[in-house]
């Protein structure tokens, strides 16, 4: 089981995890606080090992500039096992720190480099353990992640999960999508990747009604998958399901995240963070409207940015 939330105090550093509330396979938390306001949260246990991990963390984003403060969220979609997704929560804010130290900033080359060193990371620590433990070079995570920091919003996104901000119009809340998705099922992912295999007819197979990479997996980009990505997990004792009939030398999947940039206005009320678990029942508007009919009585904060988010594994 993930215990999927931390309440930030004022040390700025992570606490202890809180208390949550359970129901069946359900574990949420109704209402805690971060540098900018409130976030609630919640997970739902869909197979017999929870593969998915959450984080938010809120304070200093450098080690060395303390003028650089923010929150962080991250939701990891494991798929596969959950190492993945736990080695992204352990690794990727500690990594998005160093980098961001080295600039003095946030920007989207710190985000980048932490996903990227992140991955690089977990296929190292696939390697050392391959003799004992092949299996898990077949484990993969999602990875989005989302930094608030000097009126910007950052989101980065590997894999299909989603990250919808609440903005405020006359007449209601319309949804925005922040968010760039890589699911083999887009048709941009599928002519992303053809592009980038020009000379491979079967890097996308249609199995089961549904596009995946290599008739395997859904997603075009992830952290983790390591046999999609080096070639010397391509063999046995991997099981056979997931080798591929021919060699490769050039990485089939890709960890590098989509960017994008947002500044805040006054009429951003509040932003959803999510794997592809919740938006394969909800539209974008649909979880808004349900944010936004749903207001939370016990802030006085002027203008909370709430972040909730409801990570799911999905087989």
């Amino acid at each position: 089981m993930v215990k999927p939330c931390w309440r930030i105090g004022a040390s700025m550093e992570r606490s202890k995890i809180n208390p949550t509330k359970v129901d069946g396979l359900t574990w949420y938390k109704d209402l805690g606080l971060h540098t900018f306001g409130e976030f609630s949260m919640a997970m739902i246990q869909a197979n017999s090992v929870m593969e998915d991990q959450c984080q938010i963390e809120s304070g200093p984003l450098t080690f060395n500039n303390p003028s650089v403060q923010g929150t962080f969220v991250g939701v990891y979609d494991g798929h596969g096992g959950p190492d993945a997704s736990r080695f992204i929560a352990d690794n990727i804010f500690p990594k998005l720190k160093k980098f961001a130290s080295e600039g003095r900033e946030i920007s989207e080359q710190v985000i980048s480099k932490a996903f990227a060193e992140t991955d690089n990371d977990f296929l190292n620590a696939v390697k050392k353990q391959w003799p004992t433990n092949p299996q898990m070079a077949s484990v993969g995570s999602c990875c989005l992640a989302g930094v608030i920091c000097n009126g910007l919003v950052y989101i980065a996104n590997a894999g299909d999960s989603r990250a919808v901000l609440g903005r405020s119009e006359r007449g209601g809340v319309r949804a925005v999508q922040l968010s760039v998705e890589h699911n083999a099922n887009l048709e941009s992912a599928r002519q992303e990747l053809w592009s980038m295999h020009p000379n491979d007819p079967n890097i996308l197979v249609m199995k089961h009604r549904m596009w995946r990479v290599k008739g395997v997996i859904q997603v075009t980009r992830s952290i983790g998958d390591a046999y999609l990505k080096r070639a010397e997990f391509n063999r046995e004792p991997l099981l056979p399901k997931f080798r591929l009939p021919e060699h490769f030398t050039k990485p089939i999947l890709s960890a590098d995240p989509s960017v994008t940039i947002t500044r805040l206005s006054p009429q951003d009320e509040f932003m959803i963070l999510a794997s592809d678990g919740l938006w394969e029942h909800l539209s974008n508007q649909e979880a808004v409207d349900i944010v936004h009919n749903s207001p939370r009585q016990v802030s006085s904060m002027p203008k909370p940015y709430q972040i909730g988010y409801m990570p799911r594994t999905i087989c």
